[in-house]
């Protein structure tokens, strides 16, 4: 992944990924301003726009807000699959195309940036059109507020959000980021660590469905939100490609329906992109795929009936 450093694009990237234990570190977003009635960002409709990609978790959760929250307001623009020396590209037309610049790299994005940006080039990024410069690149800060600012389902309720953060606080060391500290992971014992801690919440989160029809009893959050782009990925890339096959998703009694009746919510499968996430996640790698062959399978039924009323 590429690097900016005071504004300039830099393919190889001088900092590590990997702690002296061999333990993944993922590196902090560092444009970290708000929408807000306050400003300078106003929460005007169809002043911004969001660099995403179809692959990306982190991005998944952004485009998911938008979906329930019905912001038809919003841009996008969707880089390919598959990162280049150049980092996230897009196409010059089609599907994969920068409608709002044309840039053919999102490291043209970042370099647009008023203040020289030095850090990972990722996404999700939010765009305000009218300033001409980055909101952020954070996407649980981009998540809250779009909810915050815009109308729609509140999917982060005064009354809930102390509940809601307790559970993004546990999941995302433990599951969002958890499958990449166990495909990322250089040792046995950095591994082992993340893969216990993995299963173990996703164990822990299946007994709370057991009696809750979401993770703050029966409201979807965005604590829901978070969590399901995990899952979606789950047994397509994660069980295989990233060893984190103690279990599957569909092994868990509770977590699969709750994964399936998310999905079958209007306009979430179109958010979802198995053969997109096998062709990322069983990308060329010489240290997890070396040959870069893409698997058949495996053949998930999201539409089976979840039965959860």
């Amino acid at each position: 992944m590429g690097v900016m450093i005071e504004g300039r694009y830099h393919a190889d990237d001088p900092a590590p990924d990997t702690g002296l234990d061999g333990s993944y570190q993922r590196q902090k977003a560092t444009i970290r301003a708000r929408i807000s009635a306050q400003g300078p960002h106003l929460p005007e409709p169809g002043r911004y726009h969001l660099f995403v990609a179809w692959n990306c978790p982190w991005a998944h959760r952004v485009i998911l807000t938008t979906v329930i929250k019905g912001l038809t307001g919003i841009g996008f623009s969707y880089a390919l699959p598959r990162r280049t020396d150049q980092g996230w590209v897009f196409d010059a037309e089609g599907d994969f195309a920068d409608p709002l610049f044309g840039a053919r790299a999102l490291h043209e994005i970042y370099a647009r940036h008023p203040e020289p940006f030095t850090g990972r080039v990722t996404v999700p990024v939010l765009w305000d059109k009218k300033l001409h410069r980055a909101v952020s690149n954070e996407s649980a800060d981009i998540m809250r507020m779009l909810n915050d600012a815009f109308a729609g389902p509140d999917l982060a309720p005064a009354e809930l959000r102390a509940g809601i953060d307790a559970w993004n606080a546990r999941i995302y060391p433990a599951v969002n980021n958890g499958v990449y500290k166990a495909g990322f992971a250089r040792t046995q014992a950095a591994y082992d660590a993340a893969v216990i801690a993995l299963f173990d919440m996703l164990d822990e989160i299946d007994a709370h469905l057991a009696t809750n029809r979401y993770l703050m009893r029966d409201r979807l959050t965005e604590a829901d939100l978070r969590l399901f782009p995990t899952l979606a990925r789950f047994d397509v890339a994660y069980h295989y490609a990233f060893k984190c096959n103690l279990r599957r998703l569909m092994d868990y009694p509770h977590l699969w329906p709750y994964a399936r009746e998310i999905y079958q919510m209007p306009g979430v499968a179109a958010t979802v992109r198995p053969e997109i996430y096998k062709a990322g996640y069983f990308s060329r790698s010489e240290l997890r795929n070396p040959l870069g062959i893409i698997p058949a399978g495996p053949q998930i039924n999201w539409t089976l009936p979840h039965g959860r009323g």
